[in-house]
């Protein structure tokens, strides 16, 4: 059998793959599908925070654990076209955080709110530079149809008094040029997952006040509708196949219900499609569905309670609800949503994988990686997840990197980045990231980044 035969016939078994007995679509196979647990509804009012950006220093390089034949995924990683493996000291440019589309590299910095990198070989191909001072917690949060959204402090005139009056504009920034296209001024420093997204059509964000999101054209920043909740109510915003929706709950100390809203991506025009028991939390989406927890229970935090259960409520834009309680042993560390999965790790160093569907425990086992310190403020990385190979990456505290089988949790491969001794500052400067391009790891932490192919040795 020819070569390319053998990869004819890896792509077709991969199609086939069939988790939970339900056959993925055919583009998983080529897709990544990460969703950030913590979605909890921020409104952060007032000044805009000033955080002294802490600049990591250490370079990266590779060492430590090795690679033998057993630590291999089931499909070896395959070299995206035209990538080598590089490591880059971004100088500003990447602190806040990174995603990739296609193979570029988008990431935001002290001194650049918006920044191009070319993700086969880390070469800065653009940059947006700051609007006074680079002191958000964000970064790049879409790209579609050649245009990328990000954040930037407002233009705005000194107080009386000297202070800066602070302030936050969505931006829109052309991806072959970085030409800024458009910015809207939003009415607080809120840069969540909940402050911006993107539906049909449009960027549907949190503006021009606290009870309104307004659907922006994409290419002029211009209004085309907006929808204002009631006084009184706190709404959470998910979007479901190119759809909005809202779960919107009383603000109260112990609401008696949440409404799922839908709202039509081309008028705005609101329907309800389902009422929950009680205050909701949303923790994600994951696929057509909402995903949430009680909210009086967070999904994820430094609670160091022994939680033994977590509930957790998928509904979909029709309303068709279902519940399962997952047994998790203990406060969580990190909780992502990948599919049908639902990806846990708690303080102990337990990795578990759930299915959303059933409720079941899919398998549970040690993480592989170290986590920071409980009462570090530290976050932790999101893990990644390549469908086709089938392997689950989690980045640990000091620079470990881990593949699980996805349905065994078995380790499959093992890496090492040295990070070098963390670093004083505010935690989310000292925190890492990672990404998946195409079958190639990028990691970063703080303004360093590098890439790598999991499974070859260095």
């Amino acid at each position: 059998m020819t070569t390319e035969r053998v990869e004819e016939k890896v792509r077709e078994t991969l199609h086939a793959v069939a988790l939970d007995q339900v056959r993925a679509p055919g583009d998983l196979v080529e897709q990544v599908e990460r969703r950030r647990s913590r979605r909890r509804f921020s409104q952060v009012a007032g000044a805009a925070v000033a955080v002294a950006a802490i600049t990591v220093g250490a370079l990266f390089g590779f060492g430590g654990a090795g690679v033998t034949d057993d630590d291999r995924p089931a499909r070896p990683a395959v070299s995206p076209e035209g990538w080598q493996p590089w490591e880059k000291d971004t100088a500003g440019a990447a602190g806040r955080g990174c995603l990739v589309d296609g193979s570029a590299l988008y990431c935001s910095g002290s001194k650049y709110d918006a920044a191009k990198f070319d993700a086969n070989t880390g070469e800065r191909l653009w940059t947006v530079k700051v609007n006074r001072e680079g002191d958000g917690i964000d970064h790049p949060f879409a790209v579609r149809d050649g245009v990328v959204y990000a954040y930037r402090n407002h233009t705005a005139q000194n107080e009386p008094n000297g202070d800066y009056a602070g302030g936050t504009d969505l931006m829109a920034v052309d991806a072959d040029d970085g030409d800024v296209l458009w910015t809207v001024e939003m009415p607080q420093d809120d840069r969540t997952d909940q402050a911006a997204m993107l539906i049909d059509g449009a960027v549907l964000a949190n503006t021009p006040n606290l009870r309104t999101m307004s659907a922006l054209d994409p290419r002029t920043g211009k209004e085309k509708w907006r929808h204002t909740w009631d006084k009184g109510a706190a709404c959470q915003r998910a979007v479901l196949g190119g759809v909005p929706h809202l779960a919107c709950t009383p603000d109260v100390e112990k609401p008696e219900s949440t409404d799922i809203l839908r709202l039509d991506p081309a008028t705005g025009d609101a329907r309800k499609v389902a009422t929950l028991p009680g205050g909701q939390q949303l923790v994600g989406t994951s696929g057509d569905r909402m995903v949430l927890t009680a909210a009086n229970e967070p999904a994820v935090g430094l609670d160091t309670n022994a939680r033994k259960d977590l509930r957790l409520t998928t509904i979909s834009g029709t309303g068709k609800q279902t519940s399962h309680s997952y047994r998790v042993g203990g406060a969580l560390a990190s909780l992502d949503l990948v599919g049908d999965r639902l990806i846990t790790v708690n303080w102990k160093g337990k990795a578990s994988a759930y299915s959303l569907t059933t409720g079941k425990t899919l398998w549970t086992g040690s993480v592989g990686v170290e986590l920071p310190d409980e009462d570090s403020m530290h976050d932790v990385a999101s893990p990644v997840v390549s469908m086709a190979q089938g392997v689950v990456y989690f980045l640990g505290e000091r620079g470990d990197l881990a593949g699980l089988d996805l349905r065994t949790g078995q380790r499959v491969w093992r890496e090492h980045v040295d990070f070098g001794e963390p670093k004083p500052g505010a935690g989310f400067w000292r925190s890492a990231q990672l990404i998946l391009y195409k079958d190639a790891l990028i990691v970063r932490k703080g303004g360093e980044i590098v890439s790598l192919l999991p499974g070859v040795g260095h």
